[in-house]
Parts: C-alpha cells; structure tokens; sequence
C-alpha cells in the first residue's frame, strides 16, 4: 500500500465515523468521549504505525480509554 493510499483510507475512516456518531444524538456524554477517542486513537495508531494492524487496534484501544476517562 503507498503512503497516498494510507492517507486516503485515514480520510475515509474518519469521514465514516464522523457520520456514523452523527447518528448517535442519544448516547451519554461519556459514550460520546469513548467512541470519539476510538476512533480518533485508531487514526493516529495506524498513521503512526504506517497502517498496521495490530498499530490500528492499539490506539483505538488507548483512544477509548482515554475518551472514557475523560467524561469523569
């Protein structure tokens, strides 16, 4: 995959779970936090990881925590 390929597909990601949460007015405050820093967490896990897999999951995993947390 070239590094113009990762771009696009961080860029569709985030585009698909920007629209995806839109459809999510309901949830709490801190669901809200917890799937922002997901998603946000999964982005910056596979650029930093040059589209890793494991870099991909990893940061969405942090991400969420993080975006949990910060609801308290």
């Amino acid at each position: 995959m070239t590094v113009t390929m990762k771009r696009i597909t961080a860029g569709l990601l985030a585009a698909t779970l920007a629209l995806s949460l839109s459809g999510c007015s309901h949830w709490s405050k801190r669901d809200r936090n917890t799937a922002i820093g997901a998603g946000a967490g999964a982005i910056g896990g596979s650029i930093l990881s040059n589209g890793s897999g494991l870099g991909t999951v990893g940061g969405a995993a942090v991400g969420g925590i993080i975006g949990h947390q910060i609801s308290r």
